[in-house]
């Protein structure tokens, strides 16, 4: 684990702190200078076992982003309205489009966000197979703590996929907040990380496995249930059976609260090639060069197995009606049904995995836009995706 400290841009105009790290102008260097703001713990790759990414000839000139208002944007004008800071785009495993900006190189780590959530639910398909985690079972059979508070009887699986009926109200946010170590501690409270926040979150919750419902901690005491499962830290796990087996390029890192424990729900930091490694992991079902890494009957219950009537009874069945509205969420992942089917992940103020496995397409945007959720950016970067398409495969639609 490396120690936190105040930072400064590369220009030293701005300065950056824990206070407004999240916030405009100071969010274009911090999100990829997380590791001089928050305590991480690292996630070591195998610096003998890159997999070296291939490039194939190919062009984005012809991108034309026409927009409901009759104009259009090309592709420098789509980069800049979405505060882009990287993009990979990959056919058949091999680099087609890169980009980079605003300090963000091929080599700076940069956060992730809630995509974070999409990578943690790949690990939980790992332990499953080896059978150091059942994700049927009660969170609690792991952390019997949990037996005593708002998750009693919520399974991994309800975890996983946004279906326990916990809500946390305003109290509960603000206490959430401080826990993750992701903002100052208030004036007069205590220290108090994931593990004390959980213990104490005895609020009444409506019964799970019901309908879709964003709550971030579900993923953060998911965390705490897989290194309390393991005995090992989540660092040293995604580490072993993801980092160096698919031949990460760079080390990665996530963020940890004030007693070490990992920010699962949002905390990742990875260079944008490895990202989008993750995503060919699971166009090849899992597999990376020879490697079976993820169980291939795992990615394909991600992609066929998410409920869909939960979805449109949850939170965010009609906010996203304009990306889809047959949609499920499942393992971390966002699965659109249709021609062709789209796996993502995404994350606040603009990460995105986006995978075409009919077109065998990945592609990778990370971001740093000015408010957590732009609804804008969003449809901007939705509607994208075709035109991204149709020159990465040569003008086919």
């Amino acid at each position: 684990m490396s120690n936190a400290n105040d930072g400064h841009n590369a220009g030293g105009q701005e300065q950056a702190s824990l206070a407004n790290w999240r916030t405009p102008p100071h969010n274009r260097w911090a999100f990829h200078n997380v590791r001089q703001i928050i305590p991480v713990a690292e996630i070591k790759r195998d610096p003998d076992a890159v997999v070296a990414l291939s490039r194939t000839a190919g062009s984005m000139e012809g991108f034309k982003l026409s927009l409901p208002d009759g104009s259009s944007l090309d592709l420098a004008g789509f980069l800049e309205a979405t505060a882009t800071d990287a993009l990979v785009a990959m056919v058949g495993g091999q680099i087609v489009y890169e980009f980079y900006d605003h300090g963000t190189t091929e080599h700076t780590p940069h956060i992730l966000m809630s995509a974070t959530k999409a990578v943690v639910g790949l690990i939980v398909g790992i332990l499953q197979r080896r059978g150091e985690l059942d994700v049927e079972a009660d969170a609690s059979r792991y952390m019997p703590e949990l037996a005593a508070t708002a998750y009693k009887g919520a399974s991994i699986r309800q975890l996983l996929d946004m279906r326990t009926g916990v809500t946390l109200d305003e109290g509960q946010l603000r206490a959430y907040a401080h826990a993750t170590n992701w903002e100052p501690a208030a004036p007069g409270e205590p220290p108090r990380g994931f593990r004390g926040f959980f213990e104490q979150l005895t609020i009444p919750g409506t019964p799970h496995g019901g309908p879709f419902r964003y709550v971030s901690a579900n993923t953060d005491l998911l965390g705490l249930v897989i290194e309390r499962a393991t005995d090992r830290t989540f660092a040293a796990l995604a580490s072993e059976l993801l980092w160096k087996p698919i031949g990460a390029e760079h080390d990665a890192y996530i963020t940890v609260d004030r007693d070490g424990a990992p920010r699962c729900t949002g905390g990742l930091c990875a260079t944008t090639r490895d990202f989008a490694r993750i995503g060919q992991l699971m166009l090849e079902h899992g597999r990376a060069g020879s490697g079976d890494i993820v169980p291939k009957e795992w990615i394909a219950d991600i992609a066929a197995h998410g409920d869909r009537e939960a979805w449109r009874t949850g939170e965010w069945g009609k906010a996203f009606a304009a990306i889809g509205t047959d949609m499920s969420y499942r393992s971390g992942w966002y699965i659109v049904e249709g021609e062709p089917k789209t796996l993502f992940a995404m994350g606040i103020y603009g990460q995105n995995l986006f995978i075409e496995p009919s077109n065998n397409i990945v592609v990778a945007k990370l971001s740093s836009q000015s408010a957590p959720i732009d609804y804008q950016a969003i449809a901007l970067t939705h509607r994208a995706i075709p035109e991204i398409r149709r020159c990465l495969l040569g003008g086919v639609s």
